[in-house]
This record gives structure tokens, C-alpha cells and sequence, in this order.
């Protein structure tokens, strides 16, 4: 609704419902997962058995609690690896993608940035099963040739950062761009005319202007990595993230405990885009 164009009360009204009904709808499924992290029961569903933190802290079953679940844990820690580098290769990547695109001109640039945009539209599953067939048909090619073995192109922790990778810095390359193009080259120039090479410029003036935009991206791939089951699915060996051991809980018969898990997820998840969106708060004002 645009707020400079007078709307009858009746519009009003129904937009208010409308937007209402839209957050109720977002919110009491996330409401429902993160009450049955406490319900005492051995079953996350109604009727509720009584509040308890056994889901989180207990550490005998057959309420095991997540700290004391070391295949959860275990989990968590590669998940948190896996992001750790998704993320930097993404800000790198997607740093010199933004450099490139904004500041270079160059044959079929337009048709480049087409391409770096496909993996945004392609869907994960796709993704990543084209990724494991590209990956196999090179392993099973160097072996047939040249009679070598690079497992580290098998399904495995290494396939599934370049997976993630592949369409996060994307993402990463808009969101530096976006603040690089309003970027004031004069002040590189005044820095090239005070005696400065063009990389020290950079270091000094161009970056820090970017740092929110680095720190906004940065966030971003990593709770997309963190979070990513589809490509991930496709590409996992038995090193198992997250999202992939959630998965394998499920079909086996959920519990509290994931419920649990779930909500830890969303409290960390909460915490981050806060922090993003003081971020771009501070990149608006500067």
C-alpha cells in the first residue's frame, strides 16, 4: 500500500487483516516448533506433558539433550566448518567479482554477468546433482587415463563447499556491487595524485568504505550455507552437516530433541540478520 495515495477505510482495513494473516502465518508454525522443545514428552505433538529442559540439557536418554548428543554435535561443528569456508571464499570471490564487473570493461561482460546469475535460478537439487556428475566424470576420466584416484572429488565435505559456493557468491557479488557502484572514485584518484599505488588506494580508502557491505554479505552466505539442505544433499559424504543429520532423524522418528535444535537455529538466525540490518543501516548513513 502506498501511503501518499488516499485509501478508503474499507482498503485499510483489509490490508491491515491482510498483513496480520501474513504474520501470523509465518510465525505460529516457528511458535509451535520451539514450544514443543520443551514439552515432556517423548513425542514433539500434542497433549502437552509439562514444561522441562531436558531436550537440551539431559545427559542420559532416552532424553538425551543436544549438548550431550554427539552425533548432533558433531553435526553443529561441521556445519559450522563448512560455512566458515563457503563464506570467506564467497567475500573473496564475490570481491573481485564487484571489482571486475564495476570497474573493468571487457569483450561479452553483459553475458558473463548472465551467467554468474544462472545458479541464483537453477534449483539446489539441480545444482547439485550436476556438480556430483561433473565431479564424477572428471574422477572417473584422470583414473582411466592416468590411473590416479582424487577422492577429494567424491562426494565429501570438499564437494559440498564448492557446491555452496557456486551460487552464494552470487549473492555476495550483488551485495558488494550494490555498494561499490556508489562509490566516489575521485577519492581513489585524489589518493593516486598524493604518491599512493592503485592497490594501496584500494586497501585504504575503497575497502574500509566497503566493509559493511563485506561484513552484510558475509553474514548472508553464511547462514545460507549453514542452512543449505538441497544441494547439500547431493553432495555429502559421510561427514554429515546439520541440516543433513536433521534429515536422517526424521525419517527415523522425531523427537523434542530436533525441535530443540530447531529453535537454536532460529535464535542465532534472529541474532545474525539483526546485526545485518544494523549493518545496512550504517552503510545507508555513510
Amino acid at each position: 500500500m502506498i501511503a501518499s495515495i488516499p485509501q478508503s477505510r474499507t482498503f485499510r482495513n483489509i490490508y491491515a487483516a491482510y498483513v496480520t494473516i501474513f504474520f501470523i502465518y509465518l510465525l505460529v508454525p516457528l511458535i509451535v516448533v520451539a514450544a514443543f522443545a520443551f514439552n515432556d514428552s517423548m513425542f514433539p505433538s500434542l497433549p502437552w506433558k509439562g514444561f522441562t529442559l531436558d531436550w537440551f540439557f539431559s545427559s542420559t536418554g532416552p532424553k538425551l539433550g543436544i549438548f550431550y548428543d554427539s552425533s548432533l554435535m558433531e553435526s553443529i561443528g561441521v556445519s559450522l566448518f563448512v560455512a566458515f569456508w563457503v563464506t570467506t571464499l564467497s567475500i573473496f570471490v564475490g570481491t573481485c567479482n564487484a571489482f571486475l564487473f564495476e570497474r573493468d570493461n571487457f569483450p561479452f561482460k553483459n553475458f558473463l554477468y548472465v551467467l554468474m546469475l544462472l545458479p541464483l535460478v537453477i534449483p539446489g537439487i539441480i545444482l547439485g546433482i550436476s556438480i556430483l556428475v561433473f565431479s564424477n566424470t572428471v574422477v572417473n576420466a584422470v583414473d582411466s587415463i592416468f590411473g590416479l584416484e582424487f577422492d577429494f572429488l567424491r562426494p565429501g565435505l570438499l564437494l559440498v563447499i564448492f557446491g555452496q559456493f557456486s551460487f552464494i557468491t552470487t549473492i555476495t557479488t550483488l551485495v558488494i556491487s550494490a555498494r561499490l557502484r556508489k562509490f566516489d572514485l575521485s577519492l581513489e584518484e585524489a589518493a593516486l595524485n598524493l604518491g599512493a599505488n592503485r592497490w594501496t588506494a584500494v586497501c585504504t580508502i575503497t575497502l574500509p568504505y566497503l566493509k559493511p557491505a563485506l561484513f552484510g554479505a558475509g553474514i548472508v552466505s553464511f547462514l545460507m550455507s549453514f542452512e543449505n539442505f538441497n544441494t547439500t544433499l547431493m553432495l555429502v559424504g559421510s561427514d554429515a552437516p546439520l541440516t543433513i543429520t536433521m534429515f536422517d532423524r526424521l525419517r527415523e522418528g522425531s523427537t523434542p530433541a530436533l525441535n530443540a535444535v530447531s529453535l537454536l537455529l532460529m535464535v542465532v538466525s534472529a541474532v545474525l540478520a539483526i546485526t545485518s540490518i544494523f549493518l545496512q543501516r550504517d552503510k545507508e548513513k555513510a
